[in-house]
């Protein structure tokens, strides 16, 4: 498998006061992509607007821990000027790895060596930076979008929820998988992979899972297995946040109707029978509701061909099976995007296109290391197949 991440051509930026205005920047998404791009512009003087469905930031929780890499997400956040912020806020121990068999038999440890390659933020906290890196009002909350349109021109019309709408010169989508932009550029659409994820969560794990948070460690644990897997990550406060993993059929995905939760849980569990206890209450000790994840991917390559004034980044440009990359990817896209539009001001196609230009054949590797990390991890040989692949990178 070759690198998912490719070392960006990003100058890190010392934030200054904006220089006179161009084209302004409609973003469509307050993910960590959609954000990264706003901080970006902002930083060159650029107008932008973030419209978000979601009503505030404190809508929903916004996941677990991310791994943010030297290539790619180091790289887009000293874009953003906010890299020395973020190592403020890492989790420390975080980088640590092991593998257990199905009876809790450590296979493979790997402890966090301290030199931050990937140092462990949470999701929220990171997306938090962000936002507080942004003049009040550049995130526009509660604004869901229905559609979009051409308006000729290279301008397009976003029609929102609420029966308001906008124009913009320079629409970007940022939307995730189920892009209300891709449309206007592609007539892709996400494929079910095959595998579904169920997020569970522990807490004060220590205190009242010590079992649990033991076959955990300090970092991230995978338990894997042909078809299954119980992938875990510590995350600050003695909290374990589970995904239990299973390959499955799309018939059995929508039968699983978390409506009924105790029912649903029982039957994922069954999956597990035989395995350890304490990795099968990292399931069963579930404390938050279960959600599941039916995971989805654009078609391998999936590319566009340029259209006047629109564009995509994060996953509405190359959704795929988690490996570790999305978040990273998302926030390189964006700080090239942003740098792209910073060097070519008044011509935006000269922009969109250079940044293209790179977004397609990286997110094409990407795509194809995250099928194949997706193989190791519930294929046949697993999960002695991922722990040659980190025995070998390690060399």
């Amino acid at each position: 498998m070759t690198s998912p991440e490719t070392a960006a051509t990003i100058t890190p930026t010392t934030p200054t006061c904006p220089a006179s205005p161009t084209t302004p920047v409609t973003i469509i998404g307050a993910g960590l992509g959609g954000l990264t791009l706003a901080r970006v512009l902002y930083l060159h003087g650029i107008p932008v607007t973030v419209y978000e469905a979601e009503a505030s930031p404190a809508a929903r929780t916004q996941g677990g821990m991310l791994d943010i890499h030297d290539r790619s997400g180091q790289l887009a956040l000293k874009a953003a000027g906010l890299y020395d912020a973020f190592t403020g806020l890492v989790h420390e121990g975080g980088e640590a790895t092991r593998m257990l068999d199905s009876r809790g038999r450590l296979l493979y440890d790997q402890p966090d060596d301290g030199l931050g390659r990937r140092p462990e933020i949470p999701r929220g906290t990171l997306r938090r930076l962000l936002l507080d890196s942004l003049p009040d009002g550049t995130v526009v909350w509660g604004r869901k979008v229905t559609g979009t349109r051409p308006l000729g021109g290279g301008r397009y019309e976003v029609a929102f929820a609420d029966g308001e709408a906008v124009e913009t010169g320079l629409l970007v989508g940022a939307d995730g998988a189920w892009s209300r932009v891709r449309p206007l550029l592609s007539e892709a659409k996400p494929q079910y992979v095959g595998t579904v994820f169920v997020e569970t969560y522990l807490f004060d794990a220590d205190r009242r899972h010590p079992a649990s948070a033991e076959a955990v460690g300090g970092g991230s644990m995978l338990a894997l297995a042909p078809g299954k897997g119980i992938v875990a990550h510590r995350e600050p406060e003695g909290v374990l946040h589970t995904y239990v993993q299973l390959t499955r059929d799309r018939a059995w995905a929508d039968a699983l109707d978390f409506a009924d939760g105790a029912a649903a849980l029982e039957r994922v569990a069954g999956e597990f029978a035989g395995w350890a206890p304490e990795l099968t209450a990292l399931l069963t000790g579930g404390e938050t509701a279960p959600v599941a994840r039916v995971l989805h991917a654009l078609p391998d390559g999936h590319r566009w061909e340029r259209v006047p004034g629109v564009t995509l980044l994060g996953d509405a440009a190359h959704l795929m099976p988690p490996s570790g990359e999305g978040a990273n990817l998302a926030m390189l896209d964006a700080a090239e995007l942003g740098e792209a539009l910073a060097a070519h001001p008044g011509d935006v196609e000269a922009a969109l296109a250079a940044y293209e230009a790179r977004l397609f054949p990286r997110s094409a590797r990407a795509a194809a290391d995250a099928a194949e990390l997706l193989d190791l991890c519930l294929g046949d040989r697993a999960p002695y197949g991922l722990i040659e692949m980190f025995t070998a990178a390690e060399g």
